[in-house]
């Protein structure tokens, strides 16, 4: 174990040197040979975007809040609504409401300046363990251990360990960390997780251009493809629900603010009921003609499957909704909604072949 502790990260390093993703958020390795570190707050926000979701999803979304907020403070000033828009469609959305919180508070009371140590960060709003140490170790090169699942299954196989995951991830934290180097910790912690992304991969990997294939125990035991084991998950229950549409005479929709609490918190989305394992009763928001729409929109959360019928109504100038404000055609971005709820608008505008104004 020792000697791998002092040749695998080296290895690992010069290969990284050669291999490193281009990312817009990254440092390039050359310049961060020289002394170049990432910016505290482009490395946080692609960190929290990288929560759960790829990186081919996060690029656009990454280049369009750095140019609309090129900085902390600007973040900071910006209008809830107008970040929620931005993030709608990546998922997740408490992370956007974490995000404001974080970003505010680092405007506010540490003048702009991100902590470069993992604890201060963990002081920060919607830090936790993985994102304080990624942020200090890739923008400030502390000696943290990033461990996220590239890194776990990278360290599985190195090691050969069989124990299931999540039992195994105190193990594996442990692994990752006495291959973690006094220098360049950050660049050390990318070349793990570029190494997971493109060659240690979940499926096939390409263990013949491993920098790491002389010391990897799973491969010299043939268990690499097995490796890391998982505790099978429960199946996800189906929940259900109504989403009301309704188009004003003018073209405006009736949209409404979901609560700051709960899936999708503070986003804006199509008034409804509750989604429950039956059919919730009907809580339509003003009194119209409600028409059935023949399909429903299926949406797939982290615990949840989704089952989602539709009602559409039109109504007059003078309707007076219980809940919610009608929103312009002019003012209505399609794109500013979640996932799901543009799922619904989707299936709307085909079947009744009406196109927002």
């Amino acid at each position: 174990m020792r000697d791998l502790e002092k040749t695998a990260p080296a290895r690992l390093l010069e290969w990284y040197d050669s291999h490193a993703r281009d990312l817009p958020w990254r440092i390039p390795p050359k310049q961060a040979l020289n002394g170049v570190r990432g910016d505290p707050y482009r490395v946080w926000l692609s960190e929290v975007m990288l929560q759960q979701t790829t990186v081919a999803a996060v690029r656009s979304y990454f280049a369009a809040f750095t140019t609309r907020w090129p900085t902390v403070q600007a973040l900071a000033a910006a209008d809830d609504a107008d970040v929620m828009g931005e993030w709608a469609g990546l998922g997740y959305y408490a992370r956007a409401r974490n995000l404001l919180k974080c970003a505010r508070v680092v405007a506010s009371d540490y003048d702009g300046v991100f902590p470069d140590t993992v604890d201060g960060l963990r002081a920060l709003p919607g830090i936790g363990p993985y994102t304080a140490a990624a942020i200090a170790a890739i923008a400030f090169d502390r000696p943290a251990v990033v461990v996220d699942g590239n890194v776990e299954r990278v360290m599985a196989r190195l090691f050969d360990v069989h124990t299931p995951l999540p039992s195994a991830k105190a193990e594996l934290t442990d692994l990752a960390g006495r291959l973690t180097p006094d220098t360049r910790a950050g660049c050390h912690a990318q070349a793990v997780m570029d190494l997971g992304a493109t060659i240690c991969t979940p499926r096939n990997p390409a263990c013949g251009i491993c920098p790491l294939i002389a010391d990897c125990a799973a491969k010299a035991a043939g268990t690499a493809q097995d490796l890391p084991r998982k505790t099978p998950k429960k199946p996800k229950p189906i929940r259900f629900g109504v989403a009301y549409i309704v188009r004003r005479s003018d073209g405006a929709w009736l949209l409404e603010t979901r609560p700051e609490r709960g899936l999708l918190g503070g986003m804006l989305g199509w008034p409804g009921t509750g989604w429950a394992e039956t059919l919730p009763d009907p809580v339509p928001p003003i009194a119209a003609d409600w028409r059935d729409l023949s399909g429903e929109v299926r949406h797939t959360f982290t615990h949840f499957h989704l089952r989602l019928a539709l009602k559409v109504a039109a109504v007059g100038m003078d309707a007076r909704p219980s809940r919610g404000a009608f929103v312009a055609a002019t003012d209505f971005r399609p794109a500013d909604l979640p996932t799901v709820m543009r799922k619904a608008f989707d299936l709307v505008r085909t079947e009744v072949n009406q196109e927002p104004e």
